[in-house]
């Protein structure tokens, strides 16, 4: 029987989270099960990040667990989400040049994240009976880069964020399977 061994982690100053692989999920078609795209809360932990983080290390967080959007929290409440685009598009500049900072540095997550109340989200039971090519469809329709997935509370005055669904994730899956048939 092998033997187990404990260490002191004394080199690295942080820890850091695997990378995502790039080409996750399997090749799908258009009349696959809409759920095979979506990231399921249940089964993966969300990828989130602190309203008032620095968008660079927000971006670095991004790379470091190789996804395109990050959940934003305040105290252990989802208040938005923030993609690449958002950090590296033209919201930063348009937060600076309509505010009082004046330094890239100054601009926080919260600045540039699309709020709570303006994402757009799909409601796990309606998703279950659709395809791919109907996400495709919605996607195509509504010009979102993501898409929520939430699921109603026990008590009906509130809801559970149970997933997360990528355009470019199924736009790749789709891909995917032309590539290899």
């Amino acid at each position: 029987m092998n033997q187990l061994t404990l260490f002191t982690v004394a080199t690295p100053a942080e820890g850091v989270l695997p990378r995502r692989s790039v080409a996750d999920g399997h090749p799908i078609g258009p009349s696959d099960p809409a759920i095979s795209v979506v990231t399921d809360f249940t089964r993966e932990h969300p990828a989130t990040v602190d309203e008032d983080r620095q968008i660079d290390d927000a971006l670095a967080d991004m790379i470091r667990a190789g996804v395109r959007a990050l959940l934003v929290v305040k105290d252990h409440r989802i208040v938005g989400l923030v993609t690449s685009y958002d950090i590296q598009g033209e919201r930063p500049l348009q937060f600076l040049q309509s505010s009082n900072y004046t330094r890239h540095e100054d601009v926080r997550v919260v600045d540039v994240m699309t709020a709570w109340p303006e994402l757009v989200a799909i409601d796990w039971r309606s998703l279950q009976g659709a395809t791919a090519g109907d996400l495709l469809r919605l996607f195509q329709e509504s010009a979102r880069t993501h898409l929520l997935v939430i699921e109603a509370e026990g008590s009906g005055d509130g809801c559970v964020v149970r997933g997360l669904i990528s355009r470019a994730r199924l736009e790749r899956q789709l891909l995917g399977l032309r590539r290899t048939g």
